[in-house]
Parts: C-alpha cells; sequence; structure tokens
C-alpha cells in the first residue's frame, strides 16, 4: 500500500468525508456480512498490542488517505476518527493485509489510551488464562 492518496480513486476528496479504496486493495478483502474487516491495533514500536477495530473499505480508505486511524462505530453506526473527541490519536505507521484478505494489521503511534476507558490497551482488564 503505498502513498497517501493511493487509495483514493481519480477525483475523489476527503472534503466530503467520502473515500472510496483503490479496487486492487478492495478486491484482496474478504468482509463480513455486514461488509466489515477486523483491524488489529498495534504500537509501531513496541508491538504493543492496543485495540480492535473494525473497517469498511472507506474507513481504510480514510485511513490511508489522512495517516489517522478510522474506524466504523458498530454500536452508533457511524465512522469515527481514533482521538477526534478524546484527544488519544492513532497516527498510522503501516498497514497490512494478512494471508487470507480477511484481517488488518494496523501500526501506530498512539497518544494516550487506547481503550475508550482510558486505559493503554483494550486487554488490559481481565486475564482469562495464564499457562
Amino acid at each position: 500500500m503505498g502513498g497517501a492518496t493511493d487509495a483514493l480513486t481519480a477525483g475523489e476528496t476527503l472534503d466530503g468525508m467520502t473515500a472510496e479504496l483503490d479496487p486492487a486493495i478492495a478486491d484482496r478483502l474478504r468482509r463480513t456480512a455486514e461488509g466489515l474487516v477486523p483491524a488489529v491495533v498495534q504500537q509501531h514500536d513496541t508491538g504493543e498490542l492496543l485495540m480492535l477495530g473494525w473497517m469498511d473499505d472507506e474507513a481504510l480508505a480514510r485511513t490511508i488517505a489522512t495517516g489517522r486511524a478510522t474506524y466504523w462505530s458498530r454500536s452508533r453506526q457511524e465512522y469515527w476518527v481514533k482521538g477526534e473527541t478524546s484527544g488519544h490519536t492513532q497516527h498510522v505507521h503501516e498497514i497490512r493485509l494478512d494471508c487470507d484478505g480477511d484481517t488488518l494489521l494496523v501500526t501506530v503511534d498512539q497518544t494516550g489510551g487506547a481503550c475508550h476507558t482510558g486505559n493503554r490497551t483494550c486487554f488490559d482488564a481481565d486475564l482469562v488464562h495464564r499457562a
């Protein structure tokens, strides 16, 4: 995945907050029935697992075009840019697609907590098992 404009098709801009994903990228995605792909979010320099978000084609295109992580909120049914209201931003370093095309790995520079609770990660709360 190349530069900032690679995700946008000719003539598309973010002025109206609509972005279209490059067809070559879109063709590789395997989406849920709702049109979403899980995005595993990791701190780029430490490998710390921060959160899991959901992206559709437009959220991914916006993320690529702006360098700021944009997700689809399943509960609110709207797009949200991480940190837009909280100030806990995610500046994207890299986006990778897994071998099956059904999961994204988004490496970011996280400012503040990644979790909506304010915790550094969404995985701080409950240990389910330790071997």
